[in-house]
């Protein structure tokens, strides 16, 4: 696959996350049961990951089941799970293979054991690859991830707290700072994602459901991603 010329690799970010939203309208639209949908927003995820590791980013972050996912239908919540199950142990084996490292954030324990094993088994396996990192957020929510992180801190005896202290309790503690979140079918809220971690990110919202998200419209992404004026609070100073 040719890769867009506009696309400068030499600048390209290191952490991105994908809010990956609109796989049952995706399915609505075409008259398919909302299962399906899911199904090709799971492909979407492999070709989309595998697509970002080519072409040398080195972190990326799906929101994958929020806390708040469990409110869906169970029938729905139950085929969500099957499907992690299947990605994990057989759909992620090439990228096991090309040295990527498993991460997880949120209590994934709470999923069905088998499901849970899975997890614990690919990110143990995966432990030591020194590759690019693919950071799963499962049964994750930000909100209880800062709650969670200030309730250990208590524990720790932490008489004060700086940012990189508190940063230090996250999920995310030893992953880049997130520099890009992109959230597909044009919804603009961050649903309870990364809260911390995209103090100073880059947003964009593309219309497209996530299944119609491909190669080409990550390639964009990026593009658009080069063009912003990263100030981080600072100004440059006119001559």
């Amino acid at each position: 696959m040719k890769i867009n010329k506009k696309l400068n690799l030499e600048k390209l970010p290191t952490h991105i996350a994908f809010i990956i939203d609109g796989n049952g309208r995706w399915a609505k639209k075409r008259e398919l049961p909302r299962s399906m949908g899911h199904k090709a927003g799971m492909q979407t995820v492999m070709t989309t990951v595998q697509h970002a590791f080519d072409l040398g980013i080195k972190v990326v972050s799906i929101y994958a089941f929020s806390t708040e996912n469990w409110n869906r239908p169970k029938k729905e919540v139950d085929y969500l799970f099957e499907l992690f199950e299947q990605y994990i142990k057989t759909d992620m084996q090439k990228l096991y293979d090309q040295n990527v490292k498993l991460m997880v954030m949120g209590d994934y324990t709470k999923f069905p054991k088998s499901l849970a094993d899975s997890i614990a088994k690919a990110i143990e396996d995966t432990k030591d690859h020194t590759g690019p990192i693919l950071n799963l957020g499962l049964n994750y929510g930000s909100q209880d991830e800062i709650v969670r992180a200030v309730n250990h801190i208590i524990q720790d005896g932490q008489q004060s707290v700086t940012k990189e202290i508190f940063t230090s309790y996250l999920y995310t503690k030893d992953l880049p700072p997130l520099d890009f979140i992109i959230r597909t079918s044009g919804e603009l809220r961050l649903s309870n994602f990364m809260l911390w971690q995209a103090a100073y990110s880059e947003f964009l919202f593309p219309k497209l459901h996530w299944p119609d998200f491909k190669e080409k419209q990550l390639e964009k992404a990026l593009i658009a991603f080069q063009k912003r004026n990263r100030r981080f609070g600072a100004i440059k100073e006119s001559k």
